[in-house]
């Protein structure tokens, strides 16, 4: 409460040598120099970014690139150019996942700099504002509430100063710091004020070392990335022996022309690999952090985009949320035969004795001017879990008093007449905060025991103009709100009920302990008052207990704990520095009305990349059935590769980026592999063995010189038009530009049937009109078969 001698016993429990003493006014700009110069500098890596270095590996060294890279050189030395146009493919897509990911990058970093905490320093006498990353060895760091301690430190001023490590140790309670305590990097401040000296900087601090690998750029821990990993994986168990039955097949077994055996396997091996199915992907996501970083909102990790997407539950603070940050006092209503004069030069005083005053304190700084002549003599700093501030004073006649400011329902006791008024107030969705006379100290924590009432001071809140809207959308997606609030319950709900949310307001302090019972009172209600921050994040365990997705907002340091183990956490860019750094998606213009763009964001991610999956494992599934066909029948294989790069350019490749990026307002729906699959599987399957029976038929009808040409012909229109099938149904529902992308991949397969120079080059020429026309039959034939069978799979087969 008061400054405490710097000469005070170190904590027993974390002593820690004291560094050497650094003078009040902090480090000289030659110290500084010289720390720098040495490397003494807190140089964390940014957390949003990864080096262009890495980005290219993680973009050219994949599984699947190594295969489709081998094979493309083999087919450079044995097979003319068109067979190895799948390997330029291969470069492109690279290419263009690196270029996005590398603008993602650059959008991540210019708005991490934005939403950048920056720490208060004392050099040569004055309170700088710097970057984390300019904090050097010894520097003297100011804090106050919201506050996070970037750097490890030893505390040498304090005054109230209580710190929450629990994001660090687990342990619930704030702890007292007193000079000579250790002060964590990752802790927060959540009361009261004081200073450090930085003892540990840059990757020796402790956070950073917990931090360093979790917190880089990263694509992991989403549901479509862990799907898209196994279904990769199946597919790679699959493809090998399915390939190496193919290569013993056309070289071993048919004694044709060795480049010709060679290209044939080669063509069987290339299109089971869905290589382009990662790629669009990452640049999905990449392409979504570029789109949300222009309307100023900051994705700390990817897969936030797509996890907000899924959530059914958004718990709101409202402070900061619902409310703007600012308020004004608009009325003053004295109890008990107060003076209001006096009272107003208590409030004036109140103000005045705390440095860092939350948004309350300063409308009631605002209101009333400091009376001069009072001084404070001990100060008792506001935290959300008391629920009131306090300071006492030496009054300008040479009196002494103790004041308290804060909850009216939590100074007064039940039965007090005030609370009655105070309730009418909070009907109305204002905010009221009681000053109280205390008899005792503020040491003692029953201070507030026994205090009188002498005035209530009246706070309105100003709404934020988009958050009725915000919520309507939320409402209309099924995803519930929950208001959650260290406030008085009815205030908040009087709030709530003006942004258009219906429901009782329920006091947090009457709710059931155990998680069960917290569960099923969430459920039933919509408005909570006069929850602690620990009550916050035990409200969002609960809800997880019964299976929802939790999405936490906030600005607050009493939102810190909730947003860090919610499923997703969004923070205000005006939010305290802790709540910024625990936070998933940070909102840098501060707008609620920015998260339904978020939600969008990863309804498009989601929705386009269960179509485009679909597409590609169609193709891994018929390619390698057509493989194991081959074998069994110990035939060759009826494709050359450049075949299958034509035909997967226009029904998968060209397409699947178009439907990748296009708008997508379909609801989240869980079970990607499982959805993926339904499809992929039976898709492949019908594909597979049409193309296959047209090829045997070809096989009887065309003898003599240019006949496997002739087959592998009639083969792949089949193939053709049954991808455009596919492609047509994962189309579905059909818009303008929809259909002109299906036509056009038509109208380039005609063109290349049409023109003989490009006839030559795709080795396509198609041999009178019967065998033709079979092809086309089979085609409509497994058509049909694919719209009973995806329409079965839909009844039979749930997601």
């Amino acid at each position: 409460m008061t400054h405490i001698d710097a000469g005070a016993e170190l904590d027993p429990v974390h002593p820690v040598p004291m560094p050497a003493p650094v003078a009040n006014g902090g480090l000289s700009t030659a110290e500084v120099a010289e720390r720098v110069a040495r490397g003494a500098v807190n140089d964390v890596p940014v957390r949003s970014s990864r080096s262009f270095g890495e980005i290219v590996r993680a973009n050219v060294f994949t599984r699947f690139n190594a295969i489709i890279g081998v094979l493309w050189l083999v087919m450079l030395f044995v097979a003319p150019f068109q067979d190895s146009l799948f390997g330029y493919v291969i470069i492109a897509n690279t290419g263009i996942g690196i270029i996005q990911e590398w603008r993602a990058k650059k959008t991540l970093d210019s708005l991490a700099v934005i939403g950048e905490a920056k720490p208060t320093v004392r050099r040569d006498g004055q309170a700088l504002e710097v970057s984390t990353s300019e904090i050097v060895l010894d520097d003297l760091i100011e804090i106050g509430p919201g506050d996070k301690a970037v750097v490890d430190g030893v505390c040498v001023e304090a005054d109230g100063l209580e710190i929450d490590e629990s994001l660090l140790t687990g342990e619930a309670d704030p702890v007292v710091k007193h000079p000579g305590d250790p002060v964590m990097s990752g802790s927060f401040v959540v009361a009261g004020g004081g200073a450090f000296q930085a003892t540990k900087v840059g990757r020796e601090a402790y956070a950073a070392q917990l931090a360093e690998e979790a917190s880089r750029f990263t694509l992991v821990h989403s549901e479509l990335r862990t799907g898209i990993s196994t279904i990769l994986k199946y597919v790679t168990w699959m493809m090998v022996p399915a390939a190496i039955g193919l290569v013993i097949t056309q070289l071993v077994v048919k004694s044709h022309d060795l480049k010709e055996s060679i290209a044939r396997t080669v063509g069987g091996i290339v299109p089971m690999v869905p290589e382009g199915l990662v790629l669009l992907t990452s640049v999905a996501f990449a392409i979504g952090v570029i789109r949300l970083g222009r309307k100023q909102c900051l994705v700390q990790e990817l897969p936030a985009i797509e996890g907000l997407a899924r959530i059914d539950t958004v718990c709101l603070d409202k402070t900061g949320t619902l409310t703007e940050g600012g308020m004004d006092v608009t009325e003053l209503r004295v109890l008990g035969g107060s003076d209001e004069t006096y009272v107003r030069k208590v409030l004036g005083a109140l103000g005045e004795s705390d440095p860092r005053p939350n948004a309350s304190l300063q409308a009631i700084i605002d209101a009333y001017p400091d009376a001069e002549d009072w001084r404070c003599t001990e100060s008792l700093p506001f935290s959300s879990a008391r629920k009131y501030s306090g300071a006492s004073f030496s009054e300008g006649n040479g009196e002494s008093s103790t004041w308290l400011l804060g909850a009216p329902d939590v100074l007064l006791n039940p039965d007090d007449p005030a609370l009655a008024e105070t309730g009418r107030l909070n009907e109305q969705g204002l905010r009221v905060l009681l000053l109280a006379r205390a008899t005792g100290d503020l040491d003692d924590p029953e201070v507030a025991r026994g205090a009188s009432a002498a005035a209530l001071v009246v706070l309105e809140q100003r709404l934020r103009p988009d958050a009725a809207d915000t919520l309507r959308y939320f409402a209309e997606q099924d995803v519930r709100a929950k208001v959650i609030s260290g406030d008085n319950a009815v205030s908040v709900g009087a709030v709530a009920g003006k942004l258009g949310l219906t429901g009782t307001a329920v006091d947090a302090r009457r709710l059931p302990s155990d998680q069960d019972g917290m569960a099923q009172a969430l459920d039933e209600g919509t408005v909570f008052g006069r929850v602690t921050p620990q009550q916050k994040r035990d409200m969002v365990g609960a809800l997880q207990s019964h299976g929802h997705t939790v999405a936490m907002t906030g600005d607050g340091v009493n939102d810190v704990l909730a947003l860090k183990d919610a499923d997703i956490g969004v923070s205000m860019g005006s939010g305290s520095e802790a709540t910024r750094a625990v936070a998933q998606i940070v909102l840098l213009n501060n707008s609620f009305a920015t998260l339904p763009d978020v939600v969008a964001e990863g309804r498009r991610v989601i929705g386009n990349i269960t179509r485009v999956a679909t597409l590609f494992l169609v193709k891994t599934v018929y390619s390698v059935l057509l493989a194991v066909l081959v074998v069994c029948w110990q035939v060759e294989y009826p494709f050359l590769p450049r075949h299958l790069t034509l035909l997967s350019t226009l029904t998968i490749g060209v397409p699947a980026f178009f439907l990748a990026l296009a708008p997508n307002k379909e609801r989240a729906k869980p079970h990607f592999v499982r959805r993926v699959m339904r499809y992929s599987i039976p898709g492949g399957l019908v594909a597979g063995v049409a193309t296959f029976v047209t090829y045997l038929i070809a096989r009887h009808y065309y003898t003599g010189e240019g006949s496997l040409d002739a087959e592998t012909s009639v083969a792949t229109l089949t193939l053709f038009l049954i991808s455009m099938w596919v492609l047509a149904i994962i189309a579905r529902p059909y818009t303008w530009w929809r259909v002109v992308l299906v036509a056009s991949m038509g109208a380039g397969f005609l063109l290349v049937l049409a023109v003989p120079w490009l006839q030559d080059f795709f080795a396509l020429k198609l041999v009178g009109l019967t065998m033709p026309w079979i092809a086309v039959g089979i085609s409509v034939v497994a058509a049909a078969a694919l719209e009973v069978t995806w329409k079965w799979v839909d009844r039979r087969v749930p997601a």
